[in-house]
């Protein structure tokens, strides 16, 4: 596999798993949590879980991501393509913002510039 297929994959795995931690989210807000102190409580949980179409959802895209990754790791060297995986950070950052309207403090916005950097560098080494 040539080098831009392998980067390709290897971004695809990524936003297929940063796509299911949004939904996993989104779902798991939509069910709430009453606490975890009783056996009611953890069963509602689960229950909540098995019956919402945006957890299942991230929970396969997950699946499908890990899929992904073993045929990346089975082509490219674990040292080239595991650095990339810090671009998740970055992509959950963004999608936190503009899809889930979440704040992003200065500080996490250079941290996610930092760890953009770092990628860029290593995958060029």
């Amino acid at each position: 596999m040539n080098l831009l297929s392998s980067v390709l994959l290897i971004l695809l795995s990524i936003s297929i798993a940063v796509t299911g931690q949004v939904l996993l989210k989104i779902g798991i807000d939509r069910i709430g949590i009453n606490g975890f102190g009783s056996m009611k409580a953890l069963t509602g949980l689960f229950s909540g879980i098995i019956k919402s179409p945006m957890v299942l959802t991230g929970l396969f895209l997950y699946f499908i991501s890990a899929a992904i990754w073993l045929v990346i790791l089975s082509t490219v060297d674990l040292s080239f393509a595991y650095p990339f995986i810090g671009l998740s950070y970055v992509i959950v950052l963004i999608l936190s913002k503009f899809i889930l309207k979440e704040e992003v403090n200065p500080l996490r916005w250079a941290g996610a510039f930092i760890i953009t950097v770092g990628v860029v560098i290593i995958s060029r080494g």
